[in-house]
C-alpha cells in the first residue's frame, strides 16, 4: 500500500476538508508513491518521534499537531521544526497532520473528552455553518440504482449516523436532440418523452467535486440536468467543541475533583465558585477561549478547555464555571483515539503509538 492510498483511506474516515481554514493539515512532507512500511501515531512530530519511527522502520507519521504550521521559508535545521522535518526527509519518512480536521469530527477530540467525563446527550458546541448542499438530477428509471450506488460511494447521502440517504420522485421528461448531439436514446430533431426519476441527496460542500464527478461518470446522458442547492441548515455533526450532561448534577468542588481524577491533572485553573451545581458541561480541546460565549449560550454550568488568559475568566459573568485544564491535557486521548480508528481502517497493518513524551509543560509542586 502506498502512502497516497493510506491517506486516501484515512480521509474517507476523517476528511481534512472539515479542518479550519487557518490550519496546515494533510501531508507535510514525503513521497506519496512510496510503499508504507508502518504507521507511527503521535501528538507532536518532534525529532525524537522521527527517531522512534526510524528505529521501528516505519515511514509514515500521523501527527495531531502540524509540525510545520506557518512561516517556514527554508530548511537549515535552525530550530526544532526544521530539525524534525529535515530528519524525516533524509530518512524517507512522510509526516501527515490531522489537527482541526479531528477537532471538528464527531468522533474526534471533543468526543474523547466527553466520553472521559461520561456526558450524556452530546451535541456539537459550535457547528460548522452552512456547509451542507443538496443535489437534484434526473435519470432514466433503469439507471436509478446504479447512480445511487455511485453517489453513495462518493460520500453523498450521509446524514448524522445514517448513510445512503436519498429521495426519489418518478415523472415524465422531454428532450429533443439537435445537431451536434450524441444522445443516449431518441432521434435527432424529434422531441422525446421518457420516464425519469429525480434523485435528491444531501452532502457536505467539500465533497461537491467528487460527487459531481461520480454522478457524471455513471450517468448515461451526454448532458446531465442537475441542480445544486445551498442549504441553510448547520451541520449538527461537525464543528468545534461539544456539550453534554452529567448523569447526576454535582457540587462545584466535587465536579473539579472528578475532572482532576478523570484527566489525571496536577492542577486546574478555574473561575470563582458561584454556588451553582454542575449538570451541563461544555468542552473544547486545545486553545478554547473562543468557545466560552457558545458554552454560555447553551446554558452550560461548566466549561473545560486550555490556554485561557487572565481576562478570559471574566467572560462567565458569574454564570458558569470556566476551567483551564491545560492544552495537552485536554487532548491527551487523541493518540489512543487515532490508534483505534487507524487499527480499524488497517487491521493487518503495522500501527503503533509513539512512546515519546512531547508535552513541553511541567509543573513544580
Amino acid at each position: 500500500m502506498t502512502i497516497e492510498k493510506a491517506i486516501f483511506e484515512i480521509e474517507k474516515k476523517i476528511s481534512i476538508k472539515q479542518a479550519e481554514d487557518f490550519d496546515n493539515v494533510g501531508l507535510l512532507c514525503g513521497n506519496l508513491n512510496r510503499e508504507v512500511s508502518g504507521i507511527l501515531i503521535c501528538h507532536d512530530a518532534l525529532e525524537k518521534v522521527v527517531d522512534e519511527a526510524i528505529s521501528k522502520n516505519f515511514n509514515l507519521i500521523i501527527t495531531f499537531h502540524p509540525v510545520i504550521f506557518s512561516g517556514l521559508k527554508s530548511l537549515t535545521g535552525k530550530n526544532y521544526v526544521e530539525q524534525s522535518v529535515i530528519k524525516a526527509i533524509e530518512n524517507k519518512i512522510a509526516i501527515y497532520a490531522i489537527h482541526t480536521a479531528f477537532d471538528n469530527d464527531w468522533f474526534g477530540v471533543n468526543y474523547g473528552i466527553c466520553e472521559q467525563l461520561r456526558l450524556k446527550n452530546q451535541q456539537v458546541l459550535m457547528p460548522k455553518p452552512n456547509n451542507l448542499k443538496a443535489l437534484e438530477f434526473y435519470v432514466p428509471a433503469e439507471f436509478s440504482a446504479t447512480l445511487k450506488e455511485a453517489l453513495f460511494s462518493a460520500g453523498a447521502g450521509n446524514i448524522g449516523f445514517y448513510d445512503e440517504c436519498s429521495f426519489t420522485i418518478s415523472g415524465k421528461g422531454t428532450f429533443r436532440p439537435i445537431e451536434g448531439s450524441n444522445p443516449y436514446s431518441g432521434t435527432k430533431n424529434i422531441r422525446e418523452n421518457t420516464t425519469e426519476e429525480m434523485i435528491s441527496v444531501t452532502f457536505e460542500s467539500y465533497k461537491q467535486n467528487q460527487i459531481l464527478a461520480a454522478m457524471k461518470a455513471a450517468h448515461p446522458y451526454e448532458e446531465v440536468a442537475y441542480k445544486i442547492i445551498s442549504l441553510e441548515n448547520n451541520n449538527q455533526y461537525a464543528g468545534l467543541g461539544r456539550f453534554g450532561e452529567l448523569e447526576n448534577e454535582m457540587e462545584e468542588a466535587d465536579f473539579l475533583k472528578m475532572v482532576q481524577n478523570a484527566f489525571n491533572l496536577k492542577i486546574i485553573k478555574h473561575s470563582d465558585y458561584n454556588g451553582k451545581k454542575i449538570k451541563r458541561v461544555g468542552v473544547l480541546g486545545g486553545s478554547g477561549a473562543s468557545g466560552i460565549k457558545a458554552a454560555m449560550s447553551k446554558n452550560c454550568d461548566a466549561y473545560l478547555t486550555g490556554d485561557l488568559k487572565y481576562h478570559d475568566f471574566f467572560q462567565n459573568e458569574g454564570k458558569m464555571m470556566i476551567c483551564d485544564i491545560g492544552h495537552f491535557e485536554s487532548e491527551q486521548f487523541v493518540t489512543q483515539q487515532l490508534f483505534e480508528i487507524l487499527s480499524e481502517i488497517f487491521p493487518k497493518f503495522a500501527i503503533s503509538k509513539s512512546v515519546e513524551k512531547t508535552n513541553p509543560v511541567n509543573y513544580f509542586l
